[in-house]
């Protein structure tokens, strides 16, 4: 028995047992796991015997040492875990053995599809606020390497390395200089691999306007145009203006390209007050101080200014009632008036029957007939005189006629015209 239980102890010992090393996978790329697994080419087949394990890399022990389990996980491995690599077996409390060393290169993955980002989205930024910029990597592994740059000439801001896709740089406070053009790139190992331009736009507020008037002289007179001008010195374009007399709205402007409007209109009494505007450009509006307007009314329109302001505030106190019979009252006024004044017409004479001489030798016998008719018109008297041809007509043509001389007529119609005498006065004349 004692023999055999010596046989049973010298036996591993006696014989060669190859341990070798095994990677998988073989290349592994970064980011990725791989597993190491020692192996005993002919392993003893009493059970009795129990082999502890040991990996190692470039001379380091991996891990917590003396393990019994064949294998060693490295969950991540990255381009820096590239090396040399082998593993110890030994029996308990018996000899050990080694393996033949393995070279293991990570592979890395270059980046690409490298992209710019900004917070907020879209390149809009206030003045004032934060702006962050991301730089992402679709593809690449290992420590990657950013950098920002701003404008064209490539001005660099920043430089990160750091294992992972994505990076950001922030302007903690933006400023007016800040709008331009940036752009990023990342670096693996492989080069930098360059992402698009991406522009950042700083809106700025408008600043409170100033309002400046505007007058032909030294006094704004009614009828003056004035002039009313309102700047913004500072504010992102386009900015609206508006114009306000007395916080009641004259008009409106807008300027696309920035910069100040004007507004003109015409004096009159009633634009007498203070005068302001507004700013606006969709981040908020500012309003001017209060400008004063005095304005100069000639004598000769303050008559019916007043005039006028008296009637308004008649209307206003009376009321439509009374004013319809203050109305009635100076109407039957007036009629009673205009009918003392003009006495009936007196209708004129008729004419006398004309008289028809037949056959008569003498012909000087024959005279005209002439009538007056007078034509009154308030305190004037007019005297119309005309005359009545009479002709000695012979028997045989038909009984004479009278008629009055047209163009006699027509001067006296002219006359009357001109004396204020109205067709229908004339024709009652007639």
């Amino acid at each position: 028995m004692l023999l055999r239980l010596l046989l049973l102890i010298c036996a591993p010992l006696c014989e060669p047992n190859a341990v070798f090393l095994t990677a998988s996978p073989s290349q592994p790329v970064e980011g990725t796991s791989m597993t190491l697994t020692c192996k005993i080419q002919h392993p003893p087949q009493e059970s009795d015997f129990q082999f502890q394990f040991c990996f190692f890399k470039d001379g380091r022990v991996l891990g917590k040492g003396w393990n019994s389990s064949p294998e060693f996980q490295i969950a991540t491995i990255w381009r820096e875990n590239s090396g040399s690599y082998w593993c110890r077996a030994k029996t308990v409390p018996s000899r050990e053995t080694w393996s033949q060393r393995i070279q293991i290169q990570v592979q890395r993955v270059p980046v690409s599809n490298v992209s710019l980002e900004t917070q907020p989205p879209g390149g809009l930024v206030m003045e004032g606020e934060k702006l962050v910029l991301v730089c992402l990597v679709a593809g690449g592994t290992g420590d990657i390497t950013f950098f920002w740059y701003k404008g064209a000439l490539g001005l660099n801001l920043e430089t990160k390395t750091q294992r992972s896709l994505t990076a950001k740089f922030e302007i903690p406070t933006v400023r007016e200089s800040d709008a331009e053009q940036y752009y990023c790139a990342a670096d693996n190992g492989y080069g930098p691999s360059l992402s698009g331009l991406v522009s950042i736009t700083v809106r700025i507020p408008v600043s409170r306007p100033v309002l400046t008037l505007r007058a032909p002289g030294a006094e704004a007179v009614v009828v003056d145009v004035v002039e009313l001008h309102c700047e913004a010195q500072r504010g992102s374009p386009p900015i609206l203006y508006q114009f306000y007399h007395e916080d009641v709205t004259l008009g409106n402007s807008l300027a696309p390209s920035g910069g100040g409007v004007s507004f003109n209109f015409s004096l009159t009494a009633e634009y007498s007050g203070n005068y302001y505007c507004e700013a606006n450009n969709g981040l908020g509006a500012q309003r001017s101080e209060l400008v004063p307007l005095n304005i100069t009314v000639p004598a000769r329109d303050r008559k019916e200014l007043l005039t006028s302001g008296v009637i308004e505030v008649l209307l206003g106190i009376l009321g439509p009632g009374t004013m319809a019979l203050l109305f009635c009252c100076w109407l039957k006024r007036k009629i009673g008036r205009r009918a003392a004044r003009d006495p009936p017409r007196s209708p004129p004479s008729p004419v006398p029957q004309q008289s028809t001489y037949l056959n008569s030798p003498d012909r000087e016998q024959q005279h005209p007939v002439y009538e007056n008719v007078n034509v009154v018109r308030g305190d004037e008297v007019y005297s119309l005189v005309y005359h009545m041809q009479q002709e000695l007509q012979p028997a045989a043509v038909g009984p004479p006629r009278t008629h009055i001389e047209d163009k006699d007529s027509s001067a006296i119609y002219s006359w009357l015209k001109k004396a204020s005498i109205t067709d229908l006065d004339y024709e009652d004349a007639m």
